[in-house]
This record gives C-alpha cells, structure tokens and sequence, in this order.
C-alpha cells in the first residue's frame, strides 16, 4: 500500500510538474512575441489551440495563432473539419461577449415596437452613415426593444450633436429625426448628459466603431449587419 500510494504521489507530483513547464512555455511564448510585434499590440493571452504546436494568442480584440519558436503569425482559421465548426470564429465570439447586465438602460434612449420581447443594445455616433443605414433598416424589426448608446467618437461635431440630441425635449425622437429624416437636432446641449460614462462603457467593452450591436446572450455584431443577420441571430436565442 506504501509503494502504491509513493507511485502515485510521484505521478501527481510528475503531472504538476509537466502542467508547471506548459504554463511557463506558455508565458516565455507571450514574452517573446509580445517583443517581436512591438508594444503597440498588446498581448492579452497566450494558450494552446486544439492543434498541438500552434498556439491561440489574443492581441486586443483579435485571435490569431504562432508557433512554439514564435517565429510564425498565422492570421486565419481553424475549423475542425468532422463537425464543421468553426473554432476561431466561436472562440472570437466568447472573447467579444458581454454581460447584458453591465448596460445601464439608463444612459440609453429606449424604443419598443410590438411587444418588444426581443432586445437589442446599438452603440452609435450620430454621425456615422452605417448607423444611419442600420437604422433604417431596424424599421423593419418587430417585437422588439432597442437600446441606443451614443458615443461620439467619429468628430468635434458627433459631440455637438449628441449633446443637442440628448438635450432636445423629445431625445428618442430627435435622434430618429436626424437618423432617418436628417432633420438636424435643435437642443442647446448644455444639460447633464451621459455620453462620459457610455464612452467610458464602449472603451471597457473594447468598442472601437460603431454600429456595434449587442444581444440579450452578450454577444456582439460589430457593423451594419443585414437585418437578415439580426433576425437570424434573435431565432437562437429561443
């Protein structure tokens, strides 16, 4: 019983030992890519991909793939053929996903068409002809409950706007006016807004265009996706 419990504290002790050695390979890999593609790119993670030797590496928002010897960056794909699944592809939308709850509503204007069942969170700059065109798209949605984030990052003006948006007497309206009918906004823009604290929110969330939209699940449509898309992706979350 002693000599099987000592060979059995030596295997334990051997595949910690071999987990340790995996997870420094891992962090020495980070390192030394991380001084190969410059400071600029910052490197979040380093683990191993379902392929052995190749390597996922997430640098800001986007998965890519190296070798052990970092001497290769593969941008592309991995798709496991028996299933057809696309790994990156998943894996790109687990690290893109959000928690629905880290919205404040508040800071948001809000419209219901139906019976608004179905929920959806755009964060656009008024100025931005995507989240014009996405915008008049949505017309076409129905069950549903929009939330629209502005965040003003395209120019001076996009500020301007969105504070006379927020500011105007009706601000849901005034901002459709503007998106779709291109009435400009009339407010003064000198009230209390929330468009500090949605910035702040689209920076944590890695947001950096817009129309990005968000679903219920937390997953993310970066663009003007086709309203196709939209209701495709509302059908999953049945």
């Amino acid at each position: 019983m002693n000599k099987f419990l000592s060979g059995f504290a030596l295997i334990i002790l051997l595949l910690s030992s071999l987990g340790l050695a995996h997870a420094q390979s891992e962090a020495q890999i980070r390192g030394d890519l991380q001084k190969k593609i410059g400071a600029n790119s910052k490197i979040k993670s380093v683990i191993a991909s379902p392929i052995p030797g190749i390597y996922e590496v997430l640098v800001g928002n986007d998965v890519v793939y190296t070798d052990a010897s970092t001497k290769y960056l593969i941008q592309g794909e991995i798709i496991e053929l028996a299933s057809g699944k696309n790994i990156t592809e998943q894996r790109q939308s687990d690290l893109n996903r959000i928690k629905w709850s880290d919205l404040s509503q508040a800071n948001a204007f809000k419209m219901g068409r139906g019976n608004g069942s179905r929920q959806l969170a755009v964060f656009a700059d008024p100025n931005c002809g995507y989240c014009k065109r996405l915008e008049k798209s949505m017309q076409q949605l129905d069950n549903v409950t929009i939330y629209t984030y502005l965040i003003p990052i395209l120019s001076p003006d996009s500020v301007q706007k969105s504070k006379q948006i927020w500011c105007s007497s009706d601000p849901q309206k005034s901002y459709m006016d503007w998106m779709i009918n291109g009435v400009p906004p009339t407010g003064k823009g000198d009230c209390a807004t929330p468009l500090d604290k949605n910035m702040a929110l689209a920076k944590a969330f890695g947001i950096t265009g817009t129309p990005t939209l968000f679903f219920a699940d937390g997953s993310r449509f970066p663009g003007a996706v086709q309203i196709t898309d939209i209701e495709k992706k509302f059908g999953t979350l049945k």
